[in-house]
This record gives structure tokens, sequence and C-alpha cells, in this order.
């Protein structure tokens, strides 16, 4: 959607470093202000850390060292739910569809050459 590869790669890393602060990594959905809670919800990269760490160790079973298990960590402290993983993977595919329609009409209607 951008004239060239260097315009791309300047809003690229803009996309990149919003999508990282709100991914839930670096502050968990939990911890973040309610009034910003809904671009956790929109960020693509949320959904992904969501469905790689609940479906991963969303049913572990084994007590860690503050006396809880890693299931009841994960829903506490950064509130996945291993039940959640449905939904995360439609989601994810949905993402995915989003983006292969918006790349595919941007190449039939942007045209940036020059005559």
């Amino acid at each position: 959607m951008t004239p060239n590869g260097d315009i791309a790669t300047i809003i690229a890393s803009a996309f990149y470093a919003l999508w990282n602060l709100f991914s839930g990594y670096l502050v968990p959905r939990t911890r973040l202000p309610v009034w910003w809670r809904w671009y956790y919800w929109t960020c693509p990269v949320s959904w992904t850390l969501y469905g790689l760490v609940a479906s991963q160790f969303g049913d572990v079973q084994d007590v860690l060292d503050t006396n809880e298990t890693v299931e009841h960590f994960l829903r506490n402290y950064f509130g996945f739910k291993h039940e959640f993983v449905g939904v995360v993977a439609a989601v994810v595919v949905g993402f995915t569809a989003c983006f292969a329609l918006i790349f595919a009409f941007s190449i039939k209607a942007f045209n940036f050459q020059r005559r």
C-alpha cells in the first residue's frame, strides 16, 4: 500500500512497535489500563501470543514455587484460559484472511508506476 520499500519499512516499524507493546508480553492484559484494553483485543500479535501460551501451558497442573498451578498462574497473571484456544485459532485465521484480502485489494487498486 506504499509507493516504495523505504516508506513501507517506516510504517511497518511503527506497527511492530505498537503491536509488541500491546501484545501482552511486556505488559499483561490484566495490568493494562482499562482504556487501552480494546487495542489488546485488536492486536494480531496478542492473539498469537495468547494461542501459543494457552495451548502449550494452559492445562499444565504442575505446582510452582508460589504453591499455585501453571494453569492458575496463567489465568490470574495473564488472563489466559485454555478453553478459549478454539476462539483464538479462529481469530488468527480471520486475521490471516483479512491481511490476504487487504493485500489482494491493494495489488489490484493501487498502481505506483510512473510513465
